[in-house]
Formats: structure tokens, sequence, C-alpha cells
């Protein structure tokens, strides 16, 4: 395998490095190369008029476009003088032809030549400047040299090798034990689980999954995004979805994905969107996964506070009827509908049943949730743990304060609805009205009646 590996990153460096002798145009004479920049330099692409400067300063002498029309132009004075003197041996051209022939042929004179080469370099170099070309700018100056082109190629090269290697390395690398923690992780369960969660998410995965988690894991500063995004991820509820270091090799991913959309978009939809967005639309990829798991997070939590007065009720009764605070939680579970409160205290009973205590599964609870009220009814809990007391009278009291301030926030909210509901009636019907009202006094004010 690894010498299979060696060999294809070898055998593909190879051709890229083939390629890209082939773009130095190495089997292109001087002329043909100047005819391919000239016309990619009238195409407003101006690294080629820079190329174009630099092959009038290289070759010394009039260019072959030049030298064509002017070699043309010569042969047709002389086919019409030709002609003139076969009909009468006395005649000629008029004194402008023949002016116009020893200006052309003059161009081909070593001092006429320098001239020419000096003034169309300096405007080929002045175009590629003004269109954006730093060396170019550089070398009117006076800055820079026409040198580095041998080492930019060679560096470029280099770069290929690299990149290629790298992704040799991510294909090759331990493909039987890949495979089998596909199968493991990829059940239909989990399948719909991850389609719930988002489109982008969704043909994502198995590539991130493939070629960038094993990257990501193998990084020396992984500590550092796994104590950021282990929280976020639990919070979300995507634990069992995305590992932190899948969550940093996603969002590396859409850095090269949105771009590729951009693309391909662009593409079929025969538009012109200019190139120069694909970094902005790259580093749109690398912050996307971020906005979208405080979207998650924001929405769990809004679903977790909405269920509570419920699943609280219905604890502090099933604890009261004389369940343990398990079995509590247990026929939450089975009364309740399906929602991420209930599937935290699944998570909650598991920890129990695998030998946490009750104190450390209530802080995991609190600590997944990030919530100031779960952290609130944890800590009652673990403390009314801590000292013996029952927890069902204490379970009621909390399951009655926690509907009182959901009542006083749906008061909150709907006092603040007048308030809100202002800008939208300002800016969007307040105008209809008005054009409703005034549209035909206007309409007779400019009819004359």
């Amino acid at each position: 395998m690894k010498k299979a590996f060696i060999s294809l990153t070898i055998f593909i460096s190879l051709l890229f490095s083939t390629s890209l002798l082939a773009i130095e145009f190495k089997d292109l004479t001087e002329d043909q190369k100047f005819e391919l920049y000239n016309e990619s330099c009238e195409k407003e692409q101006f690294a080629n008029c820079y190329q174009v400067a630099h092959w009038y300063l290289e070759n010394k002498r009039i260019d072959p476009i030049e030298e064509r029309a002017t070699r043309e132009e010569i042969s047709r004075l002389n086919e019409e003088r030709r002609k003139i003197k076969l009909i009468n041996i006395n005649d000629d051209l008029s004194s402008e032809d023949l002016e116009k022939i020893q200006t052309l042929r003059a161009k081909f004179t070593p001092e006429n030549q320098e001239i020419n080469i000096a003034i169309k370099s300096r405007a080929a170099l002045r175009r590629a400047c003004e269109g954006g070309e730093k060396v170019a700018c550089k070398e009117m100056s006076g800055k820079v040299q026409y040198e580095g082109a041998v080492l930019l190629y060679w560096a470029g090269l280099g770069l290929i090798f690299l990149a290629i290697f790298l992704i040799a390395k991510t294909i090759f690398q331990d493909e039987d034990q890949f495979q089998a923690q596909e199968k493991l992780d990829d059940s239909k369960t989990q399948v719909d689980e991850i389609a719930r969660h988002g489109i982008v998410l969704r043909y994502s995965r198995p590539f991130f999954k493939r070629f960038f988690s094993p990257i990501v894991s193998g990084m020396k500063s992984k500590k550092n995004f796994k104590d950021k995004y282990r929280r976020k991820l639990a919070a979300a509820g995507l634990t069992n979805i995305l590992t932190p270091e899948d969550f940093f090799a996603f969002k590396l991913f859409l850095i090269i994905g949105f771009p590729i959309l951009f693309m391909g978009v662009r593409t079929f939809l025969e538009e012109t969107w200019s190139l120069q967005l694909i970094p902005i639309i790259g580093l749109i990829g690398f912050f996307y996964p971020d906005f979208w798991i405080k979207g998650k997070i924001e929405q769990r939590q809004k679903d977790i506070i909405r269920a509570m007065p419920f699943c609280v009720d219905m604890l502090a009764l099933s604890v009261e009827a004389g369940l343990d605070f398990v079995a509590a939680m247990a026929k939450v579970i089975e009364k309740a509908k399906v929602n991420p409160l209930t599937e935290e205290f699944e998570i909650l009973i598991r920890e129990i049943k695998i030998g946490a205590s009750r104190a450390e599964a209530l802080r995991n609870f609190a600590w997944r949730i990030d919530l100031i009220q779960i952290s609130s009814f944890s800590a009652t809990l673990i403390a009314a743990d801590s000292v013996g007391a029952s927890i069902g009278p204490i379970l009621k009291a909390l399951a009655v304060e926690i509907r009182q301030k959901k009542s006083a926030e749906v008061e909150k909210a709907g006092a603040t609805a007048a308030t809100k509901i202002l800008f939208p009636m300002l800016f969007l019907i307040v105008p209809s009205v008005l054009m409703i009202v005034f549209a035909p006094i206007v309409m007779e004010a400019i009819g004359g009646r």
C-alpha cells in the first residue's frame, strides 16, 4: 500500500510538472508566443500585457503582427506601382504613396526598431500597471527587474506536489478501518438524523469525514478546537453526529465546497458573476458552520424551555406517587412527546446506570444544555440530594416557579408585540393605505377634472 501511495504521488506530480512546462509554451516559436500574449492582453488579461512588454525587450525587433501588416502594405503598394508601370512606363505612384513606401521600409532599420521597441514595451508595461499588475508598476519605476519566474514556477510545482501528497495520504491511510467505521456510523437511523439537520451537512459529511477529518485528527493544535466546540456540539444535540474534529473539518471543507458550488451555479445559469467573489465565498464557507450551530443551539434551548413545565410537572407527580428519581424520569420519557429535554433525560439515565453519581449526571446534564433554567434545576436537585431531602416537594415547587416564569415571559412578549408591529405598519401598511386614499385624487388632478 505504501509503495502504491508513493508511486501514485510521484506519477501525478510529474504529470502536473509536465503540464506546467506546457504553460511555458516550450514548443512555440517566439512569434507564436507574442501572438498569444497579445491576444490575451487585448482581452484585458493584464498579466500577459507584462509578457508582451518583455517580449519586445528580449527579442529587440518589430513584433510579428506589425511586421506582417507592414510587409503586406509594402507588397500592395509595389503591386500597384507595377501595374501602373505596365500601362505607362513614365507613370508612377503618387508622391504620398512613394513616401509611404519609404516610411514603411524605414521601420525595419535597427535605429527605428529600437525606438519602436522602447515605445511599445513602455505602453504594454503601462497597460499592465493600470490593470493592477504591481510588478509592472515597480518595473516602470525601476524598482524591480524581470527575475524570479523560475523560482515562482518551482514554488508552484512544490505546492502542487504537497497537495497531491496530502490527498493521496488521506486516500490510502487505513482504508479497511475507515470502511468498518463507516458501516458502524452510517446506520439508517443516523442517516435520517443527519438529513434532519440540513442539506449542507447531509451532502458535505461524506467528503469532509473521509478526506478532512483524518488530517484534522492529526493536527497538533486539535486540543484548542476540541475544547472550543465540544460544548457547542453538546448544546446543539449533535454529539452523536459530529465530533469536534469533524466540525472543524466541516469548516475547512466549506472553504472549498462553497466556491465549487458557486462555480457550478454560475456555469449552469450562464451568469457572469465576478470570480473575485470566490475568496469572499470561501470565507463565508468557513464561518457558515458557526452560524449554523448557533441557530441549532438557540432553537434547541427554546424547545427545552417550552417542554420544561410539562416534564417537571410529570416528574414531580411521578416522584410523589412513589417512584424513585430514575424511574420518574423514565416515566416522563414514556409519556411526553419526543423533544430535546426527554433526549437529555435519556442520556442522564444512561450515565447513572453506567455508574455516575446522580450529582455528577445532573452536572453533565446542565453542562450540555447550557441554560440558566436547567442549571438552576440541576443545582436545586443536587443540593436536595446532598442533604437527603425529599425531592417531591422541591420538584413541585420548581414546576410552579417554571410555569410562573413562562407566564411572565408570555406577558412580556405580548406587551412588546405592539412596539414590534409598529415598524412593519409604518413602512408597509401605512404607505398602502395612503396610496389607496390619495391615488384617485392625484389621478383626477392630473386629468384636469
